[in-house]
């Protein structure tokens, strides 16, 4: 009989596992800072920096054609 309890009762053991750790995280863990991280947007490169990266790039390639 103990056989068939165990696996029957594996789902709801796991189920209680998550639930707990999900309430540990929210209760036990510290918070993240409530400043929000500089986003993905803004990190990306603006207009006005294109050209620079072009004219550094046309530098390399004519320092190499020198070689």
């Amino acid at each position: 009989m103990y056989a068939l309890i165990v696996p029957a009762s594996t789902p709801f053991i796991l189920l209680v596992v998550v639930m707990a750790l999900s309430w540990w995280e929210d209760h036990i863990l510290p918070s993240p800072p409530t400043e929000p991280a500089e986003s993905p947007a803004e990190a990306l490169l603006t207009p006005a920096q294109l050209p620079e990266l072009a004219r550094v790039d046309t530098t390399l390639t004519g320092e190499v054609a020198r070689r």
